[in-house]
């Protein structure tokens, strides 16, 4: 079923003590056995891949689709290498930094845009812009009211929106009904990762997805909540928290 959909799901984490710590008790059918090998720092992405490969799932990316990626965090620079294997030949990611472009596109990005330099919905979607009309795809990866509703304005007639960023529950999005019935968009929210984290540890582990450009440095459980407690430094994408590190 749609465990991740469940009235009585308890997240480890958020309703339940989570992963923060040197040892942890969980339900055994949460538990995974990693692939033999895999460096655990790279297990530590298993769960975020899995997001994204849900979303990936969801949006039926055919090959030689256009996508468009809005974010460059962990889960976006996830999903622009996701979408490369589905078969995506266009990928566009927006982000304003500098390095998060410079490293989207090595990862498979076609082109990226900084949203500070220019309007996004003209420079992608407008009569002259990279996909005149809109994209196959859009992920939303954000999570900020911004893109979100950039995002409705960047899918072609027909398209598809995935929201896989986590936007503060109570932020309100505007967006025109009759733009959603008169193109046909099909928007889909995201949520968790209900059967992926064994796929997402066996494309980690095979090296076909690149996770050590993503680890911007690693600290320890005792510098964690000043790490959480902060914005990230410019340039980050993920921060790991290893106990006993120091």
């Amino acid at each position: 079923g749609q465990v991740n959909l469940c009235s009585n799901l308890r997240a480890i984490g958020i309703h339940r003590d989570g992963g923060f710590a040197e040892y942890l008790a969980l339900p055994q059918k949460q538990a995974f056995v990693l692939p033999a090998g895999l460096n655990p720092l790279h297990g530590a992405f298993c769960e975020p891949l899995g997001c994204c490969l849900h979303g990936v799932d969801l949006a039926g990316i055919k090959p030689g689709s256009s996508v468009v990626v809005l974010g460059g965090g962990v889960i976006g620079l996830l999903t622009v290498q996701l979408a490369r294997l589905a078969g995506a030949t266009t990928i566009i990611l927006s982000t304003r930094q500098a390095s998060r472009r410079a490293l989207a596109e090595d990862l498979g990005a076609t082109v990226t845009i900084d949203p500070t330099a220019a309007d996004v919905i003209d420079a992608i979607a407008g009569p002259v812009g990279l996909v005149p009309g809109g994209v196959d795809v859009v992920f939303e990866c954000a999570g900020v009211r911004e893109t979100v509703e950039q995002s409705m304005r960047l899918a072609r007639a027909g398209g598809t929106v995935v929201i896989v960023g986590v936007t503060p529950q109570g932020v309100k999005a505007e967006f025109e009904p009759f733009d959603l019935l008169f193109r046909e968009l099909k928007v889909l929210g995201s949520f968790l990762n209900p059967y992926t984290h064994r796929r997402a540890a066996e494309l980690i582990a095979s090296g076909t997805i690149e996770i050590d450009r993503l680890i911007s440095r690693q600290v320890s459980l005792e510098e964690a909540p000043a790490v959480i407690a902060n914005p990230p430094a410019p340039g980050e994408v993920k921060v790991l928290v290893v106990p006993r590190r120091g």
